[in-house]
């Protein structure tokens, strides 16, 4: 039985371990912390949990692909799903502007916002509608496909092709733009930061709207459990605390994986479902660069890196009808060079394990971009002064809340303050990121194979193979690049 050495516990990682499984290959996992995950986790404070990664999973839509591979996997195998009214509210000058999951009400509220927008809201309605055809591609990947199957997928992505062609070159920024309403212009723009694609949003809001978005009861860390069970009943392996720090490579091939423990694995094939940067660079010591990760890694205008601060409140009360999700503005704080004008909130409302009984958990998520990961990197050499800055701006936030929710004063505390060092130290995560390069309109989307030129044996697979990244992505290229192994072994790929 070949023997597949498996660099990380994530997501893709497990995916890659159950599917090994599944086609006769023994499998190891090695996981440098002491459970599986990888950033899709939470964490304990106060007792409460804090849920550390899913905002809304693409694939909770029973009877599609994706969340066929999910429940193969045993990520959502009989597993509630929740599916919030809103997306976001967002709040802007005495205004609420709603995202609702009810696409035609979502039509109505803006055009009741604003009817001078008609044209604009018909053709946001027309084209998020359109693209609620689109299904992520599951079965196979492009590189193993037949003429004939690449033709198909040619023609089932053509709405997705058209969105692309027509708002793959557009910012949010100027898209927003085509609105007159400013309230509806605010909520566009800040979507996401001003340079990114407008195709983004409307990938994004298709399948919130088609039901294919949405939370997993339980939230992100018993998610990943649920894969862990579903691995180990296959008969895989896990060592964890068991970090790989080196290779050993002769002739072509990875020979060897040694640990930070002292611990050495012999395999016939070695997946690193890892940061990819950690992959190149430390693992394989630049000496197999690859240019399309180079070139991305290089201009972070182009292709940036999305990390984030998580704080994380714990409220001594309930939400009544709060939207789950609440951009709002809020008196001006400064944060390294930038300044803090809005907020978004999130509570936990539908998850009341999540805290004692008659509380809530609440998560505040502010994005992280270059130069404030060398900010915080910085800052991080003084523990101290790095401490501070935490808890500024938690209380900085907390404060920000109860001026927004003035009922709320007083039964709020801070719970934990997570920065794109803590993503980095507990995940090994290229400057905190825990997503891939972003879409913006200068740059180029990749898609990859996960083969090292020069290596026969060693894979990385991951959301670093695919646009946007994220979770789907981490459980379909675990699935495909233990199809590119059985390929390379000529024997039939089981997917079931």
């Amino acid at each position: 039985m070949k023997r597949i050495i498996i660099i990380g516990g994530g997501i893709s990682g497990l995916s890659a371990g159950i599917f090994a499984r599944k086609n006769g290959f023994e499998s190891v996992i090695l996981e440098k912390n002491p459970g599986l995950g990888g950033e899709c986790t939470g964490w304990d404070r106060q007792v409460y949990h804090i849920d550390g990664c899913i905002h809304w999973l693409v694939g909770t839509k029973a009877g599609t692909p994706i969340h066929d591979l999910w429940v193969t996997t045993g990520a959502l195998d009989g597993v509630e799903i929740f599916h919030p009214e809103s997306f976001l509210a967002f709040e802007h000058e005495g205004v609420t502007v709603h995202l609702y999951r009810d696409l035609d009400r979502l039509r109505a509220s803006w055009l009741e916002l604003s009817p001078q927008d008609k044209d604009a809201i018909e053709d946001f309605y027309q084209t998020t509608r359109k693209l609620q055809s689109y299904e992520t591609p599951v079965e196979k990947p492009e590189d193993l496909m037949t003429f004939m199957q690449r033709i198909r997928l040619m023609i089932s992505l053509k709405d997705a092709g058209t969105v692309m062609q027509k708002y793959g070159r557009i910012s949010l920024k100027d898209y927003a733009s085509t609105f007159k309403h400013p309230a509806l212009q605010a909520t566009l723009s800040s979507f996401l930061p001003e340079n990114y694609s407008a195709s983004f949003l409307f990938f994004a809001l298709a399948a919130f709207t088609k039901g294919q978005a949405s939370i997993p009861c339980g939230g992100s860390r018993a998610l990943a459990m649920r894969m862990v069970e579903r691995y180990l009943s296959l008969g895989g392996s896990i060592e964890t605390q068991c970090e790989a720090v080196e290779l050993t490579i002769d002739h072509k091939k990875v020979h060897q994986v040694i640990c930070n423990n002292g611990k050495i694995f012999e395999a016939d094939y070695v997946i690193a479902a890892c940061d990819a940067h950690l992959l190149y660079e430390r693992l394989l010591k630049g000496k197999y660069p690859d240019h399309d990760f180079q070139k991305r890694y290089s201009n972070p205008e182009d292709y940036p890196l999305a990390s984030q601060i998580l704080v994380a409140l714990g409220y001594e009360g309930t939400f009544g009808d709060l939207p789950r999700s609440l951009s709002f503005p809020v008196t001006p704080f400064n944060m390294h060079q930038s300044t803090i004008s809005r907020l978004t909130i999130t509570h936990y409302r539908h998850e009341p394990s999540f805290a004692p009984e008659g509380c809530t958990l609440i998560t505040c998520s502010i994005n992280q971009f270059h130069k404030d990961y060398d900010a915080w990197d910085s800052l991080a050499r003084d523990s101290e002064a790095y401490n501070r800055e935490k808890e500024r701006i938690g209380k900085a936030v907390l404060q920000s809340i109860e001026t927004r929710f003035p009922w709320m004063k007083g039964k709020l505390k801070i719970l934990d303050v997570a920065t794109p060092k803590t993503y980095e130290r507990y995940c090994n995560a290229c400057r905190g990121a825990f997503m891939s390069f972003l879409p913006t309109v200068r740059g180029k989307m990749m898609a990859h194979t996960g083969r090292i030129k020069g290596l026969d044996n060693l894979f990385l697979t991951g959301q670093w193979l695919q646009p946007p990244g994220g979770l789907p992505v981490a459980v379909i290229t675990g699935k495909d690049t233990i199809m590119r192994i059985c390929k390379q072994e000529k024997k039939p790929f089981i997917s079931s």
